[in-house]
């Protein structure tokens, strides 16, 4: 029963964070004159403030049980999962739209299931293979859904984005696994304290990159662009990085690394309601058919792993 509730725990905490991060594709529409390393560069700057003013009281007594590896830990986390996932994930938005982005970066579950599946409570990976056929199939169709095009050089501009796609996915995939097992060591430093560590060390990375990123761009916009750019870069920040990190580390704790990962199912979802509605439309029939078969695909590998979880707690 406690387990039972442990998991549910988690699970809602999953939601939220899938719930929060699924502005993260739309903001890269709302900011159109800033790149995606642009973007995510003002986004971090805005995500270190508000971390650093957060734990600005606390700082001692939350840093003392860190160790070196920890901090080399928040380095690599914060680089490869906050600043090159959002550059990719920003410039792919731009290049090829919102709904075949998320849908490739939708991936993200299955791949940190297979990370998984030498973890307690994994199940053969036999019993995953339909799941990973329907998930793939998905991405294939809208990644050839979004080739299709007459135009040789729109062709070439949405397989740039695919690729930025496949790269955020890679990079997100290997943050929410390596994320995972070190909140597992680093028991002494809550889930919410470990994201506001994760955005000072990205802050102090973005401004490192501030000025020769932003700093010759400044003339190219006018002051009210600016502000307006700010104001994105900050909702997203302080709603996917500070709320949504908090809860998808809490999540990381209380689920197991195999199941972890489905939940973020729900921030694919929440990305291309965001994003048709902001473009006023709804799926074609090729985004209807990818978004079935990769829900197919996460859903049934969430059913293949509740079993074995279930004679575990029993």
């Amino acid at each position: 029963m406690v387990a039972d509730r442990s998991l549910m725990k988690g699970a809602v905490y999953g939601v939220c964070a899938g719930l929060c991060w699924g502005v993260i594709f739309l903001g890269a529409e709302l900011t159109p004159g800033l790149s995606g390393l642009q973007l995510a560069v003002l986004r971090f700057l805005c995500y270190g403030a508000i971390s650093a003013v957060l734990l600005m009281r606390r700082w001692r007594r939350v840093c003392t049980p860190l160790t070196l590896e920890d901090w080399k830990s928040l380095f690599w986390l914060s680089l490869i999962g906050n600043l090159i996932y959002y550059s990719l994930v920003g410039t792919g938005v731009q290049w090829v739209g919102i709904a075949t982005t998320s849908l490739i970066v939708g991936l993200i579950p299955v791949l940190v299931t297979l990370a998984g599946r030498h973890d307690a409570n994994a199940v053969p990976l036999r019993k995953l293979f339909p799941s990973l056929c329907c998930a793939m199939g998905g991405v294939v169709l809208i990644s050839w859904h979004a080739l299709s095009s007459d135009d040789g050089l729109n062709t070439l501009t949405n397989l740039f984005g695919i690729l930025c796609a496949f790269g955020a996915l890679v990079t997100w995939s290997w943050f929410a696994v390596s994320n995972a097992r070190r909140l597992i060591k680093v028991t002494r430093v809550s889930s919410h304290d470990w994201a506001l560590l994760t955005g000072i060390m990205t802050g102090a990375q973005s401004l490192l990159l501030a000025v020769p990123v932003l700093g010759f761009q400044g003339s190219q916009h006018g002051l009210a662009e600016w502000l307006d750019f700010l104001w994105v870069a900050g909702g997203v920040a302080l709603l996917s990085s500070v709320v949504g990190g908090a809860c998808w580390n809490q999540a990381s704790r209380l689920l197991p690394l195999a199941l972890s990962g489905q939940v973020l199912v729900i921030e694919t979802l929440a990305a291309l309601v965001f994003g048709f509605l902001w473009e006023h439309r709804l799926p074609d029939g090729h985004e209807l058919s990818a978004i079935a078969l990769l829900l197919t695909g996460v859903v049934w590998c969430l059913n293949v792993h509740r079993a074995p979880q279930r004679s575990s707690t029993a």
